[in-house]
């Protein structure tokens, strides 16, 4: 019991520094969303999303390459979602952002026999071509890629370029 005082200073500094690392590095609750849909870490992976002139790609990767499970889980999550895009499927990236619609989508789900969602493995991940030679196929992609890039944030080009 003598120890008493010292051992609650302790458990109070321990407390505290726990606290003050939370803070620091908080997840925030749309990351937890999107990780409880999506079935990986956003804190530990990288969304890109590219524009190109015939489609564009979707690329998730781990930010370590010691990442396994969430590597093997982004690879799971996006050849799921190749194959749910490719026969219109879109509520994913709805329950992601929740949200009613995500831009592009409808356009995208009419117009599914026009594209092709292929998806390809990659060391860090995973990635999903979408490849389109129709017009208003191209626009609803284009649309729905750009609205990736503002809601996760990931500085990509939001210009059309060359694949």
């Amino acid at each position: 019991m003598r120890n008493f005082p010292a051992v609650f200073v302790l458990l109070c500094l321990m407390s505290t520094l726990l606290s003050l690392s939370a803070r620091q590095n908080p997840p925030t609750p749309s990351h937890q969303h999107a990780a409880s849909v999506m079935g990986f870490d956003q804190g530990r992976t990288a969304h890109h999303f590219w524009l190109f002139t015939d489609g564009g790609a979707i690329d998730v990767g781990v930010t370590d390459p010691a990442d396994a499970k969430n590597r093997e889980a982004i690879q799971s999550h996006l050849s799921h979602i190749a194959m749910m895009f490719g026969s219109g499927d879109f509520t994913a990236p709805m329950l992601v952002h929740d949200s009613a619609s995500v831009p592009g989508t409808k356009i995208m789900a009419e117009r599914k026999a026009a594209i092709r969602f292929q998806y390809v493995e990659t060391p860090t991940g995973g990635r999903v071509n979408i490849v389109t030679t129709d017009g208003s196929a191209l626009a609803g992609v284009h649309e729905f890629l750009r609205y990736q890039i503002a809601e996760h944030k990931t500085g990509d080009q939001t210009t059309v370029r060359m694949r």
